[in-house]
């Protein structure tokens, strides 16, 4: 069986080789990660996610903030690897930082009371087929990206540095690039341990 979109996914992989040569524009880019989330899906249509995207100095800054907000955090003798992964991240040529915006949420906790306590649980999800979609874009245009978990450490500081809503939440960071490394064979578990059929 063959299939357009499994062969889209295939070539979704984690890219910590990251460099600044975008195989197309910065303007297709931008619009491409728009596009993308655009088209994911959300719950009840409710188009909770939130996209800020960076280049150039602006991603570097992003960084940046991230690896002095670890520094306090981090031992003195284990952030020699802290301080490389900021370098190999701000390497590439942008990020992606994904919220979900809980004013949003909220009005759907309002409007369908039912279901009010399943509405942050709906919204992770959401966030998650934001940041595959956007994931998969990349990767069929020729990009390399990883997604990054920092929150809460950085949260305030993102918010206030490039003047957020207050009601943003953030979720992840995509830092993405040119491919500057081949990527190494991907290992599945046994699909026994995963999976189950019945007809």
């Amino acid at each position: 069986m063959t299939s357009n979109a499994i062969s889209l996914f295939t070539k979704r992989r984690t890219q910590y080789a990251l460099g600044k040569n975008l195989p197309i524009s910065v303007e297709q880019v931008d619009a491409l990660i728009r596009e993308a989330v655009r088209q994911a899906p959300s719950s009840f249509n409710s188009q909770s996610a939130r996209v800020v995207i960076l280049f150039g100095a602006a991603h570097e800054k992003l960084w940046n903030i991230t690896r002095e907000t670890l520094r306090p955090m981090v031992p003195a003798d284990a952030f020699v690897k802290t301080d490389a992964k900021m370098d190999s991240f701000a390497a590439g040529a942008g990020t992606v930082l994904f919220f979900e915006d809980q004013a949003v949420i909220q009005k759907l906790q309002q409007d369908f009371a039912l279901y009010a306590d399943k509405f942050p649980m709906f919204s992770e999800h959401s966030a998650g087929m934001a940041q595959f979609a956007v994931w998969t874009a990349l990767a069929e245009a020729g990009i390399g990206a990883s997604l990054q978990h920092y929150s809460p450490v950085i949260d305030a500081q993102v918010t206030s540095t490039w003047e957020l809503p207050a009601s943003w939440a953030l979720r992840a960071q995509m830092p993405f690039g040119s491919n500057e490394a081949p990527f190494g064979e991907k290992i599945f578990i046994a699909d026994e341990s995963r999976f189950k059929t019945y007809r």
